[in-house]
């Protein structure tokens, strides 16, 4: 894809930032991003990368919408229910710019098809709900040299984890050996709206940063947010001598 008059006039406000310009724009506009989840965290994840002119992104999620999604699920409205979740997300995109290629995978990621969903992607992010998926995503990323960004929202507080597994370094097995015995999630425990969106863009940020090569503080930590208290903390994940995947 060239960039033309009307892409420069578009995207204009980030290509003068001096750390962008023209050729972080095109960095930009060639990544390939992975989304895994359009729900809470996904739907401004997938807003922020493609107005920020992300042109090749992938979606993962089996599941329609549901009217309980919307006070929190941003890209969705009252018409969207019972529709599948990346139909929509598809549709919704386009018309915010028509350049942005979506691939749409309308299945749950498992064993049986997660090389064919994640190989051709280099940055992967997991919105994902459950823990058993978590680790799945994690082994795989881990293993095949992913760049893995990944985010949780329960209550009034949300989590970033950023993996850049292109470079030695803990994993989420290192940071949580063993799935908890309770899952903590939206259906279980309710959700704040805002820290959706809060979270959501802040894994976006995350995604762009990566992208353009910007600084790099938050791999290998945890940036935990409270909406209660407006607090931001970082917490540095160290590599665990016992973690299944051998990260020494």
């Amino acid at each position: 894809m060239k960039f033309d008059i009307k892409d420069y006039e578009r995207f204009e406000k980030q290509i003068i930032l001096k750390k962008i310009g023209l050729t972080g724009q095109k960095k930009i506009k060639d990544a390939k991003v992975l989304i895994i989840g359009i729900g809470g965290l996904g739907c401004p994840l997938l807003t922020y990368l493609a107005s920020s002119g992300v042109c090749n992104i992938g979606i993962v999620d089996y599941d329609k919408v549901e009217l309980s999604n919307l006070n929190r699920q941003i890209l969705f409205n009252t018409s969207d229910v019972g529709k599948f979740k990346v139909n929509q997300a598809k549709y919704k995109i386009s018309k915010l710019y028509k350049k942005t290629k979506i691939k749409t995978f309308r299945i749950k990621i498992a064993k049986k098809n997660i090389d064919t969903i994640i190989k051709k992607f280099d940055i992967i992010c997991d919105g994902t709900d459950n823990f058993n998926t978590r680790y799945l995503i994690n082994d795989y990323c881990k293993k095949n040299k992913k760049i893995l960004i990944s985010a949780a929202i329960s209550k009034f507080d949300g989590h970033l984890f950023k993996y850049n597994f292109k470079k030695k370094g803990p994993c989420l097995r290192c940071f949580m050996p063993e799935q908890p015995s309770e899952e903590n999630n939206c259906e279980s425990e309710g959700i704040f709206a805002p820290v959706a969106g809060i979270i959501g863009a802040l894994q976006a940020n995350e995604v762009l940063k990566t992208v353009l090569s910007l600084k790099d503080d938050l791999n290998t930590n945890i940036l935990v947010f409270n909406s209660l208290s407006m607090s931001l903390r970082k917490i540095k994940i160290s590599k665990n001598l016992n973690c299944l995947n051998k990260c020494l």
